[in-house]
């Protein structure tokens, strides 16, 4: 086990092999991302975010995960493609990966176990609307906590690598609570 986030080995969508330690002293918003989930218009909202705090400081790291739903089915190219001819994506994007199950990356085991509870007024609907859904079409339900819940999970790491907010999917990138962690991270 890594013995910080930024000693954690990733792949950029392009496929170069790199660690979090390119980001030493920014504000880190890590989210878990998805093509064809309800939630992918996300995407504009985490640009808009990256755009507005990115001279003071804040990236925005996307991980694509195709765990939920089979939401995330593209390549890595199609997946950039997407991202950037729909949603105007610039903020740094990486390799697929495995947020949940038994090969989860190192990257988002570390972010869990530093922050197991995610904070969201709708959580608990969002939760049984998933595992209604999840049982329907593919007779599953969604992961007990501190597990990721669904695409679209962030995590707010601070300058000095630690995580100090967990933000559940239904939380979006502009909601006044997100918008304060980092503003409060980004200050420090």
């Amino acid at each position: 086990m890594p013995s910080t986030l930024y000693d954690v080995p990733v792949t950029r969508i392009t496929g170069e092999t790199t660690s979090l330690s390119d980001y030493r002293g920014k504000v880190l918003l890590v989210v878990n991302v998805a093509s064809q989930c309800g939630l992918t218009p996300q995407y504009d909202a985490l640009e808009k975010l990256y755009t507005r705090f990115k001279d003071s400081g804040l990236v925005v790291l996307g991980f694509p995960a195709n765990d939920f739903g089979s939401q995330e089915p593209g390549t890595n190219e199609e997946i950039q493609t997407f991202c950037r001819s729909n949603f105007g994506v610039n903020f740094p994007m990486f390799s697929k990966i495995a947020v949940t199950g038994p090969g989860i990356h190192p990257l988002y085991k570390s972010l869990i176990e530093a922050k197991p509870k995610a904070t969201g007024d709708g959580r608990a609907a969002m939760r049984e609307n998933l595992n209604g859904f999840l049982g329907k079409k593919h007779n599953s339900t969604t992961n007990p906590e501190p597990g990721i819940l669904w695409n679209f999970e962030k995590f707010l790491v601070d300058r000095n690598g630690n995580v100090v907010a967990r933000f559940s999917p239904e939380v979006t990138p502009d909601d006044p609570a997100v918008i304060s962690a980092i503003e409060s991270a980004l200050a420090k």
